[in-house]
């Protein structure tokens, strides 16, 4: 199962869900509960002068003229900013001020933008004359929902000599021009070359399947974007302010300054992972706060201040989701309870969630969807591969033990399987149980002279009348043999204590006397419809016996070997002749003295001491009559009794 989740997420079928996973928590680490919130103060090194709706009506300009921007920027520039990043295409002339325009980009800290070229829009120059060393791209990722989560640091375009050219983005631009000041310089990683180090830290390149992603285009060099705030990252004033000289002169002094529009008009917003997510944070954001969003993230990163998002390699990923998936196994196997699985799943899930946000706390980011659909489908899986286990195990129970067992054994049984079946076997295991042999007096001269179908019908309705006497007493049917069977009581589950072993003889003995009951109904039964006249015999006996499963692997059946069997099937059979009623009921003395234990309550007639066919040592047999009237055993106390004291 774990393996089709990797497959399925290394495929990018999953990635929007994680996508959407990936905004909860960034929204829950900006916006939620308190105890959550990571919300950083606005950035202080950052200015953003905006280009308001009302600036364009206060100006009357759309767009704003060569000369409105130039005035700008040399207002800025009165404060000695330490960069000026200009978030507007200036490459074709909007008179009046085009040469005042030029003149402010004669300044190096001034950088203006150029759009790189794509395979649907060509790409739009810098203004004309202006250094390449103060020209960043502004272009943008955006995923395939329309959101930004990605920052593209670096980009190339191809060369009309087959090479390629590499630009920096414009919050690339603006962060180095910052960091100059402080000694920073880029550097390539020691640990590779291929990666760009700036101060401390490495901006480890994004790769296709990072993360929560498919297989994106990594194309370029880009990192994940790490939002400083909802809304803005820094202090933001607009233009009409600036060129009203309004703006606080420490605002500006040694700052990143960007100017750009946020009027609706110019149609330049972007969704985020906050849009959508309350009543502040429902809008689109204005592509030169995304860019100021960057400069902050670049700033703090080669400061050390705020290290960058990580994200899990598809190596990790996969022991991720596998890690989850063993665990959700082991936890299905061990509650089967429906009620257990479910509470124990989604406890998983939602500790799932808890490590992964942590995770996220800690600036990493690795999927959430896929274990979470490897927890469900693991636990799906293992819970079909039991019921298909337990339904292999109730039928080999049932062939094992045959139909023939009461309510109470059968639950049993069931509910004690995993100690009974071992390798798909029931193991020998010695024990104490009662055997209980029928058998049908003269079935052989009545089958010579019965139609089969006749003789079949009543055998039928003899033998489950007599199956379900023993079900009654919790016995079970080990076999039929042919006219009789054999009944045993106190297996499969192991009878260890000795008044439980006296229980299993004392309903033997009943339910042989309730076989002799159900036989008179069924000869006065079979008397009406011209039927014949049936009498059976009965041998009981207790003893120790080995129990469990008998046969190979193309046949298999319970087995019940020992030679209190043997002692019980000559009860039955022994001295033929000798019956006066239509169900004779023998049973033997045993050596464990269970039987004298109960014989006080039954009506007896005792036979003596007889050598049973094929054995040297005699054995004391009884015949039981019935059960002892109450009022007859308190009054004698004795262990034998007259017809008239059988109840």
């Amino acid at each position: 199962m774990s393996t089709a989740v990797v497959v399925a997420n290394d495929s990018g079928l999953l990635e929007g869900f994680e996508r959407l996973a990936y905004d909860q928590m960034v929204r829950l680490r900006h916006g939620g509960r308190q105890l959550l919130s990571r919300e950083l103060p606005p950035d202080d090194r950052l200015l953003i002068v905006t280009v308001t709706e009302s600036d364009l009506e206060q100006l009357a300009e759309f767009p704003l003229t060569d000369q409105t921007v130039a005035q700008v920027i040399t207002q800025l520039q009165r404060y000695d900013p330490a960069v000026i990043g200009l978030d507007m295409y200036r490459a074709i002339p909007k008179p009046p001020g085009r040469a005042q325009l030029l003149r402010t980009f004669e300044a190096d800290n001034v950088i203006a933008i150029t759009k790189l070229a794509d395979q649907t829009h060509p790409a739009i120059p810098p203004p004309e004359g202006i250094s390449p060393e103060q020209v960043g791209f502004n272009d943008v990722v955006v995923d395939g929902d329309g959101v930004i989560r990605r920052s593209l640091i670096m980009g190339t375009e191809s060369t009309p000599d087959g090479g390629f050219q590499v630009y920096f983005a414009l919050s690339l631009r603006l962060a180095l021009h910052y960091l100059s000041a402080a000694g920073i310089e880029p550097a390539a990683s020691a640990a590779d070359p291929e990666t760009l180090q700036l101060g401390v830290t490495p901006f480890l390149r994004l790769r296709p399947g990072a993360g929560g992603y498919g297989p994106i285009d990594a194309g370029g060099y880009q990192v994940m974007l790490d939002y400083r705030h909802p809304i803005t990252p820094a202090r933001q004033v607009t233009l009409s302010e600036v060129l009203a000289d309004q703006v606080d002169p420490d605002w500006i002094r040694g700052k990143v300054v960007l100017i750009g529009p946020t009027a609706p008009s110019l149609k330049d917003l972007f969704y985020t992972p906050f849009t959508g997510a309350g009543v502040e944070a429902t809008h689109q954001m204005p592509g030169v706060v995304i860019h100021a969003q960057m400069v902050s993230q670049i700033l703090d990163a080669a400061m050390g201040s705020r290290s960058l998002l990580w994200t899990s390699t598809p190596l990790q990923e996969w022991s991720w989701i596998g890690l989850w998936a063993l665990l959700a196994g082991v936890l299905a196997g061990r509650f089967r309870h429906p009620l257990g699985l479910g509470m124990t799943q989604t406890g998983l899930i939602f500790l799932l969630g808890m490590v992964s946000f942590s995770l996220f706390l800690q600036r990493g980011w690795v999927p959430v969807v896929a274990p979470a659909i490897a927890i469900a489908g693991t636990s799906s899986v293992v819970v079909a591969s039991q019921a298909q286990q337990f339904a292999r195990q109730r039928q080999m129970m049932l062939s094992l033990l045959g139909q023939n067992t009461s309510p109470e054994i059968a639950n049993a049984l069931w509910e004690n399987r995993d100690r009974l079946l071992k390798s798909g076997k029931l193991p020998g295991q010695r024990t104490v149980a009662t055997m209980l042999f029928t058998d049908i007096r003269g079935f052989s001269a009545l089958a010579e002279g019965t139609a089969p179908e006749n003789l079949l019908n009543w055998l039928n309705e003899y033998l489950s009348t007599m199956a379900e006497a023993v079900q009654g007493h919790h016995g079970i049917i080990n076999k039929f043999t042919g006219d009789g069977l054999l009944a045993v009581f106190g297996v499969p589950i192991i009878r260890r204590s000795q008044a439980e072993r006296v229980q299993d003889a004392e309903a033997a003995v009943t339910c042989a006397l309730e076989m002799a009951t159900r036989l008179e109904t069924l000869n006065r039964r079979h008397q009406a419809q011209g039927g014949p006249h049936l009498k059976m015999r009965v041998g009981i006996f207790t003893g120790a016996v080995v129990v469990g499963s008998i046969g190979g692997q193309t046949r298999m059946e319970y087995g019940v070997i020992g030679d209190s069997v043997n002692i019980a099937s000559r009860l039955e059979s022994v001295d033929k002749a000798h019956q006066e009623n239509d169900c004779r009921i023998l049973i033997g003395h045993d050596a464990e003295g269970i039987w004298p234990q109960i014989r006080p309550q039954f009506c007896i007639k005792a036979w003596g001491a007889l050598t049973l066919k094929g054995r040297k040592a005699p054995v004391a047999i009884d015949e039981v009559l019935g059960l002892l009237k109450p009022a007859a055993q308190a009054a004698t106390g004795s262990i034998a009794g007259s017809a008239s004291q059988c109840g």
